[in-house]
């Protein structure tokens, strides 16, 4: 199968590569790019443990295909750790027990941050109905909407 090239910036960083016609955006992230930190969960876009920012936006990174990233920007788990400092949300998931095996959090911060860069001061429905996508299979989902209440209400 021949394959196409694509440019596109992730985490800030620009990255000219070629695809071929069936790979996903998660393929591309993991396989092509090395950032293993974006997890495949099911593969069907249901548990969203592949969730990134795509051009502002959370997506499950499964179901986009790589060629639909041509000049897209995406943001990937690994631009929440800089300058060898966890990020406020890595940090209050930490804080908060937010996490247990940790497979799905990668997802979650994403779609966590997604949703606080739109709304600073998100309310516990708001909050709810951003992660509905998100699915954990150790926690249950208290601390993990304690932990990003507790963004919110600093930022207060």
């Amino acid at each position: 199968m021949s394959k196409k090239p694509i440019s596109l910036m992730v985490n800030g960083q620009r990255y000219d590569t070629f695809v071929s016609e069936n790979a996903t955006l998660l393929t591309l992230l993991r396989e092509e790019l090395g950032l293993t930190g974006t997890k495949e969960g099911c593969g069907a876009g249901e548990c969203g443990a592949c969730t990134v920012i795509f051009n502002g936006k959370p997506v499950n990174s499964c179901m986009v295909l790589a060629l639909e990233c041509q000049g897209a920007e995406v943001r990937t788990i690994e631009s929440e750790y800089q300058d060898g400092k966890l990020s406020d949300l890595q940090q209050a998931f930490i804080e908060y027990n937010a996490f247990q095996c940790g497979f799905c959090t990668p997802g979650m911060i994403m779609s966590a941050r997604a949703l606080l860069e739109t709304n600073p001061q998100p309310s516990r429905e708001e909050i709810k109905e951003a992660m509905e996508g998100n699915l954990c299979r150790c926690t249950g989902y208290e601390s993990i909407l304690l932990a990003i209440e507790s963004l919110g209400v600093s930022a207060k």
